[in-house]
């Protein structure tokens, strides 16, 4: 089904006009196409992906319901930016959930299994990341943890975690950013190497290593995005 939810089923497998016009408005907010406080047009987005307002409407008013965009009345989206303060409340949270998780599974002998269960992210990563994607390397990024986060089986704890997703695919999108606001290659590769030593520290069942260099990476990524904002 994807990486979002769809509100609207299509037997034929193939996405709904409102499915089209969420995805290319998305996707344009999370590769930087549409910069922060930009005022989107219904009447534009129509044209851009060939559906007619309505589907673009409902596909709004799903971006608004994550976050990505505030409705203005008979104006338009706007684009809302990152907060510095929401950041800091997100890492931190982060932080807290991911460095207990990791450590958990690793404690609990999962070790190996969860290893094995991100081969999958990481693979995406390293694609995403050739292919310069900042959507998909910013789905799969968010997916790896989700990952760790989902085997340490605390209900409470996933259910805090999976409120973070869209504003984790946000943050994550800027953090891949140079201080221009352009795609910073380097930047993301770095990050494909991070994942890969949390990974590598999880199979070999090191809880101290993997704790840290998942603490290691959100200060990393917490670094690089004030770096853009500064």
């Amino acid at each position: 089904m994807g990486t979002h939810h769809r509100y609207i089923m299509d037997t034929t497998g193939q996405p709904s006009a409102a499915d089209r016009a969420y995805d290319h408005v998305r996707h344009g907010i999370l590769s930087c196409r549409y910069a922060d406080n930009e005022l989107l047009a219904e009447g534009s987005i129509a044209a851009e992906t060939g559906v007619s307002r309505t589907p673009v409407r409902e596909a709004l008013l799903r971006l608004e319901a994550e976050g990505m965009i505030r409705l203005l009345p008979k104006r338009g989206a706007l684009v809302l930016p990152v907060t510095a303060q929401e950041w800091r409340d997100v890492v931190s949270t982060r932080l807290l959930v991911e460095a207990h998780c990791t450590r958990s599974v690793i404690e609990s002998g999962r070790g190996p299994a969860v290893a094995r269960a991100l081969e999958v992210p990481l693979a995406d990563l390293r694609a995403a990341a050739q292919a310069l994607d900042v959507p998909a390397y910013v789905t799969a990024d968010r997916t790896f943890h989700a990952t760790i986060v989902a085997a340490e089986g605390n209900l409470i704890l996933i259910r805090l975690y999976g409120s973070l997703r869209d504003r984790q695919l946000r943050m994550g999108a800027a953090n891949l950013a140079g201080p221009d606001g352009e795609l910073d290659a380097v930047r993301m590769r770095t990050t494909v190497a991070d994942h890969e030593a949390i990974a590598a520290a999880i199979a070999h069942e090191d809880g101290a290593l993997a704790e840290h260099l998942t603490r290691e990476h959100l200060r990393h990524a917490d670094r690089a995005l004030r770096g853009v904002r500064a």
